[in-house]
């Protein structure tokens, strides 16, 4: 089977450059601020448990480099997280890499550095092309509510570049 068609593979391949401490033994930290590969800087030591039946299920541990001055997990690291845990629930019941059309996240509390979190997918609903998902992320121990994403994803069919000169 290939990473593309096991979603478990292919979420963990995206964040296998990162070890589970969050160490980052290949250098890639650095190599992603100078320009490459700053897709997996966001999922910095992603564990994934399980991607199957419409659910996925991961955790990480809060890296220092995508936190603010105060040590809060900043927003943006948490929307690209939700988009591509999302992406994997997805591809677990419908075989195929969907585009994000919709995502509206709510905030509810600060993760801190080194805070371990627990992030939960599940495909809501199927309407033709469009698909709903709803990503849960909460604190480990407390289990005290981080951020909901509610997002809408379609599959798209690449047409060919047309140019109009």
């Amino acid at each position: 089977m290939s990473t593309e068609s096991d979603p478990k593979r292919w979420l963990e391949s995206v964040s296998s450059r990162y070890d589970r401490d969050g160490r980052d033994p290949k250098g890639m930290a650095q190599a992603a601020w100078q320009g490459s590969r700053f897709g997996p800087l966001f999922l910095y030591g992603l564990h994934v448990s399980s991607v199957s039946h419409g659910r996925a299920h991961c955790s990480i541990r809060v890296p220092p480099h995508l936190t603010d001055m105060e040590g809060n997990w900043q927003p943006g690291p948490i929307a690209t997280l939700i988009d591509l845990v999302a992406a994997a629930a997805i591809m677990s019941c419908e075989d195929t890499i969907k585009v994000t059309v919709d995502l509206d996240i709510s905030f509810f509390s600060p993760a801190k550095i080194g805070e371990e979190v627990e992030i939960e997918a599940h495909v809501l609903q199927n309407k033709g092309r469009l698909t709903g998902v709803m990503v849960e992320i909460r604190k480990k121990g407390d289990r005290s509510l981080v951020a909901v994403g509610r997002e809408w994803m379609t599959s798209s069919s690449a047409r060919p570049f047309e140019s109009k000169l």
